[in-house]
């Protein structure tokens, strides 16, 4: 059986996305969607159809972070091989696990972020404020989506939770398991757009997926009652193409979840607390009792959260520490380029001798 053919508009392409390509390109090459990421290369769609392709290593030594599912790739015509990255307008990417502080990319040229929480222990304010600040930093529209909704007979409470969290961004309460409970995300799915689905272990976003695409083949574990926690659905991001034809991606479960250097994006999901700061009396107010703190008066009158001003501390503290360590790592490498150059020109100068 043959595989589906889209249009290049059918796979979200944009115009923007060939201001930034020369004719050459595409006399040598074709634009093609990465859909998933192996080990082996990338399975890609375009208008030619179906195809696995491979990414040399010069093409992945240019890149700051590595290709996501989502992005958009030039495909050498004579080879099923990779020639570069079309420009990306957007990235979703978090800081790994561990101590090196390297980007990892989640999913890219991304419409809109469907952050996904239930109605039920799962349901985490910080958490989805560190979500928010992802989405913010990447130009994306965020949506909050509350599942176990049918569940929870105080739904309307989480709701009105997520309505303080996400300031601005649309919430919308849904039950994951019936196809005609997800109207509330039509809008977001137009023909040829890209939604991706975050959130923890088990709140429902491969359900979310099924559902959107139509098929269950895609298995997923049931929550457990004890705990209201998950078990891990999905193992790697992958791109789905859904009913109404707009394209999902669906991600793993994060345990952790690092915001890295995203000043931006903490600065629009804590819009609020920046206004406050901005009103101190003293423009190098530390918020710890000065006279005329504005922060400190909010807190005490109860117009700001005091759980909403630990979780600004505390991704604050993690932005300022990716970004003295992405300088350092700047400095490193530049350090490194230097020497390696002057023991080029050594080698050289001795081999002119």
């Amino acid at each position: 059986m043959s595989s589906p053919v889209y249009s290049l508009h059918q796979l979200g392409w944009r115009a923007s996305y060939a201001q930034h390509l020369a004719l050459d390109d595409f006399e040598s090459a074709y634009p093609a969607r990465v859909m998933a990421v192996h080990r082996s290369g990338l399975a890609v769609h375009s208008s030619r159809g179906q195809a696995h392709v491979v990414v040399p290593q010069r093409v992945v030594d240019a890149l700051e972070v590595s290709i996501a599912v989502g992005d958009w790739v030039l495909v050498e015509d004579a080879n099923e091989r990779v020639a570069r990255l079309v420009e990306r307008q957007s990235l979703i990417e978090r800081i790994g696990a561990g101590t090196d502080g390297h980007r990892q990319s989640i999913a890219a040229n991304v419409d809109t972020l469907f952050v996904v929480s239930s109605c039920n222990e799962d349901f985490n304010p910080s958490r989805l404020e560190r979500y928010l600040a992802l989405a913010h930093q990447a130009g994306v529209e965020p949506v909050v989506v509350l599942t176990k909704a049918d569940l929870c007979s105080q739904a309307g409470a989480y709701v009105a939770q997520a309505h303080g969290v996400a300031r601005g961004a649309a919430v919308v309460a849904v039950d994951a398991t019936r196809p005609e409970g997800l109207g509330a995300l039509a809008r977001w799915l137009a023909e040829g757009s890209t939604v991706a689905f975050v959130g923890s272990s088990g709140v429902g976003k491969s359900t979310l997926t099924n559902a959107l695409v139509g098929n269950q083949a895609r298995l997923t574990s049931a929550i457990r009652d004890d705990d209201a926690r998950g078990r891990h659905t999905t193992t790697g991001r992958e791109m789905f193409l859904t009913c109404t034809g707009a394209w999902v991606i669906d991600t793993p479960g994060m345990r952790e979840l690092r915001v890295g250097a995203a000043v931006e994006g903490v600065q629009s999901a804590f819009d609020d607390v920046q206004s406050l700061a901005l009103a101190c009396r003293f423009r190098d107010c530390s918020h710890g009792g000065e006279a005329g703190c504005a922060v400190r008066a909010a807190l005490d009158e109860g117009r700001l959260e005091q759980r909403r001003w630990v979780s600004y501390q505390k991704l604050q503290r993690e932005v300022t520490e990716a970004s003295r360590t992405a300088r350092e790592r700047h400095e490193n490498n530049r350090q490194f380029g230097c020497m390696a150059r002057s023991a080029m020109r050594a080698k050289r100068e001795r081999q002119g001798r």
